[in-house]
């Protein structure tokens, strides 16, 4: 066992049950919303197969991931495809293509301002309707490194903590430092017709998703 992944290891475990229940939850909600039914084209930007196994309707779903990213094909009552591509960039697809464009935790990591603009632009350009999820600082655990109010540390102290981190776990520490989190007015501004739902836990935001059911 490599040691210098058990702090994120043991981490990830004790998170599992919980983002379990939270993305099933998630997807049910998602379902009733969109008005998810057979056979709908859903374009999924940088997700994988595993958040759609808890959505009974069987869908025709395209994964688009960056060319590091790799799924097998696995047994499924969805049909699904892969392709490799940048999220904020999508060439290979028509305005409107798509039913459903769905997002779940991406828009967070795709870089600065200007880049997650790009990503909102080609969401809304693809989908005749679509759900964009993303983290809330306000959570007391952040979801990508564990470290409680994270959002909230000095910047000094922040990178303190990035400093010591990329010693070990240089290309873990390169997603935390990437990280850029979304207020709900960012949300919207970069979602001008959706709807922003929030999720709560203990009456904490959670998340913040910005749906638009279609035009």
């Amino acid at each position: 066992m490599n040691l210098k992944y058990l702090p994120i290891r043991m981490f990830k475990g004790l998170r599992r049950p919980f983002s379990t229940r939270s993305r099933k939850k998630r997807m049910r909600t998602f379902s009733a919303l969109m008005g998810i039914r057979e056979g709908m084209s859903v374009l999924d930007l940088g997700g994988s197969p595993m958040i759609w196994e808890s959505v009974p309707t069987s869908l025709d779903i395209t994964i688009l991931n960056l060319p590091s990213v790799v799924f097998v094909n696995t047994a499924s009552h969805h049909k699904f495809r892969f392709v490799e591509g940048d999220a904020c960039s999508v060439a290979s697809f028509d305005k409107g293509q798509f039913e459903c464009v769905f997002s779940n935790s991406v828009i967070e990591h795709v870089g600065p301002a200007e880049k997650q603009a790009d990503f909102a632009r080609e969401v809304r350009r693809l989908g005749k309707s679509y759900w964009v999820q993303t983290p809330s600082k306000w959570f007391p655990i952040e979801a990508h490194c564990g470290m409680p109010f994270w959002w909230f540390y000095p910047v000094k102290l922040q990178q303190y903590f990035i400093e010591r981190w990329r010693k070990k776990l240089p290309a873990w520490t390169e997603m935390v430092e990437e990280t850029r989190v979304l207020t709900r007015t960012d949300l919207q501004q970069l979602f001008p017709e959706a709807t922003i739902r929030v999720e709560f836990f203990t009456g904490i935001p959670k998340s913040y998703i910005a749906y638009f059911s279609g035009r």
